[in-house]
């Protein structure tokens, strides 16, 4: 009998294939173990998305039902998706509704879908949450399979980071783009420096909006979440409520679910209150991780000119300057965002889609849509309203 040929072990360890788990629900994970695996980004944190799911803001009867997808090795969590089970296609802000329409048409169901996403948050961050490209690749690999058998019509992978959208291509899905405005620190001194960078016009602009307001009486507070009362979240979520409601809006979130999100948050949300005569007329909520800030919700309950831009924008960048944060995101669309110091970048989603027929037709809209996005953000570059030596470099 031939010897065995005996191989020296290799210099490095053999990748081992985790253990997948689609039956493992959220609050049975170690609040630890999940925030060490997000890398401390706060839409990812445990107690965030515990908040969306025991305030039933997402949850199946909200029609966003978890099905997160896990990934272990000896006991211990090595990778996760946030992914979610839809009814609908509210609260994503990638926008499908005409995809959803075509079934229809076709005598198709698209509905339910997957989506790997943050409820509400249409912020970039990680999605497909593990140590390296072989555990990323399992998590994927299991929430296509559901996508395979037929139990949902698609997989939806929004807000991703742009190498997990490298991954995504690499995998086969199909590459969507979005605008998104956002603002980057130059390391200018003061917002009076930050405004130095514009052209005369509009820096002229910007200034009478902030005069206006204060001659009308309305003055401006910013405090991190160790300064809220009852109260104040109360006052705000007032005027957030009112808002979508001006908007013919349903609102997602309820009072509950920003107190906990409050309290998970701590420090890292700051509020921005506006208020006239003692009364506060305003509200703005903001999340920052030290290095970015996002600005998520508003509110009013009362109509003054100039109110949004200030409370939502100039107070923002105001406090990125003050505390040396690097970039201002300002959530979805808006326009009206880059004459404010905003820039057009390009978020990265991605889609696989059950129906080989509609994937196909659906790939070749994407790529069509890809070439538009990327065309207006050039566009919407060249209306900047920095001086031209002085515009931020976004990328």
């Amino acid at each position: 009998m031939r010897a065995p040929v005996l191989r020296p072990a290799p210099p490095y360890p053999v990748p081992v294939s985790p253990v997948i788990r689609d039956d493992v629900p959220l609050g049975a994970i170690a609040p630890g173990e999940w925030d060490a695996l997000a890398g401390g980004h706060p839409f990812l944190r445990h107690a965030f998305l515990q908040a969306l799911h025991e305030t039933g803001c997402a949850s199946p009867s909200a029609g966003w039902t978890p099905r997160y997808v896990t990934a272990w090795e000896g006991g211990r969590l090595a990778g996760a998706i946030p992914l979610y089970a839809k009814a609908h296609s509210y609260g994503e802000y990638v926008f499908d509704w005409g995809w959803a329409d075509a079934y229809r048409r076709h005598g198709m169901r698209y509905y339910p879908k997957l989506v790997a996403a943050v409820p509400f948050t249409p912020v970039t961050g990680p999605r497909l949450i593990g140590r390296d490209a072989t555990t990323r690749r399992a998590l994927l690999d299991a929430a296509l399979a559901r996508v395979a058998d037929g139990s949902h019509s698609s997989l939806h992978v929004l807000f991703a980071t742009e190498a997990e959208a490298r991954e995504l291509d690499a995998a086969g899905l199909i590459a969507r783009r979005s605008v998104q405005f956002h603002w980057t620190n130059a390391g200018w001194r003061d917002f009076d420096d930050f405004l130095a960078a514009f052209s005369h016009d509009k820096r002229k602009k910007i200034r009478q909006d902030r005069r206006r307001l204060a001659e009308r009486g309305v003055s401006f507070e910013r405090r991190r979440g160790s300064e809220l009362s009852g109260g104040d979240w109360a006052f705000f979520f007032r005027c957030y409520e009112a808002t979508y409601r001006a908007h013919h809006s349903t609102p997602y979130l309820t009072l509950e679910c920003f107190e906990r999100i409050g309290a998970a948050l701590g420090d890292d949300v700051l509020v921005v209150t506006g208020s006239r005569d003692g009364r506060p007329l305003c509200a703005a909520l903001d999340v920052t991780d030290g290095t970015t800030m996002w600005g998520r919700y508003w509110g009013a309950t009362d109509y003054v000119p100039g109110l949004h831009f200030e409370a939502c924008y100039y107070q923002a960048i105001e406090h990125c300057i003050a505390h040396g944060i690097s970039r201002f995101e300002g959530g979805a669309q808006g326009v009206h965002k880059l004459a404010r110091g905003l820039a057009p970048v390009a978020t990265h989603s991605a889609h696989a889609i059950g129906d080989p027929g509609f994937a196909s037709a659906i790939a070749d809209y994407c790529a069509r849509e890809r070439a538009d996005v990327l065309r207006t953000v050039d566009e919407l570059g060249e209306s900047s309203p920095y001086k031209a030596m002085t515009m931020p470099d976004d990328a």
